[in-house]
């Protein structure tokens, strides 16, 4: 499986680099994550360089996406180029998911519709002007898109992917190993009760 970060000049390491930590949490062949970036190297809002491992197209055929933020979020978002690219999603064949102001990505592709969704702060107005109304949580799903808010909020997504391709156990034993010590039974059971409400497999044996 192959799990694409979306990850522009001017990304929040948060965002990317601990979805990416949590992710490689699950060791099974073809498992696969990677930093999708527009070009080669790409540097974070702190100047963090990092070198991409994969394209924008090819995450367009990765069965997951998540989508960073970034403090240049608004200028991607302009960018026939990229957005001409990222059309390629696809939310009925590949999980996506979206954090902060990556949010606004998947609400100018059209991802969205008329989903309610999560986003930071300081994206929430941009966001509501791209006709999205913006919940006051941290995580929300529906079907296979998911979107979070706030920089910590990456565990969640990241979570929320590995729950719905691995399941539910293996989604808690990637957050329990970062969790912080002494706390991390806390930690995995509030991180899953944001997530649990949205996964299909919880829904289906509740309703069973």
């Amino acid at each position: 499986m192959h799990i694409a970060i979306l990850t522009f000049d001017g990304f929040n390491e948060l965002d990317s680099l601990v979805a990416l930590g949590v992710l490689n949490r699950i060791k099974k062949p073809g498992w696969r994550v990677t930093l999708s970036a527009p070009s080669a190297t790409v540097t974070s809002m702190n100047g963090v360089t990092v070198h991409a491992s994969s394209t924008l197209e090819a995450a367009t055929e990765a069965e997951a996406v998540l989508v960073g933020s970034g403090i240049r979020t608004r200028e991607i978002a302009a960018d026939p180029a990229i957005m001409g690219v990222l059309r390629r999603l696809d939310g009925k064949r590949q999980l996506i998911g979206a954090q902060c102001s990556g949010t606004l990505l998947l609400a100018k592709l059209g991802l969205l519709g008329a989903v309610p969704a999560c986003t930071d702060l300081t994206t929430k107005p941009w966001v509501q002007e791209a006709g999205v109304e913006v919940l006051n949580q941290p995580f929300f799903a529906s079907g296979n898109v998911a979107t979070a808010g706030g920089c910590l909020s990456a565990p969640y997504l990241a979570a929320w992917l590995i729950a719905r391709s691995e399941g539910v156990e293996a989604a808690k034993g990637a957050l329990h190993y970062v969790a912080p010590v002494g706390e991390k039974d806390d930690y995995v059971a509030r991180a899953m009760r944001n997530i649990e409400p949205y996964l299909p497999q919880v829904a289906a044996a509740a309703a069973a």
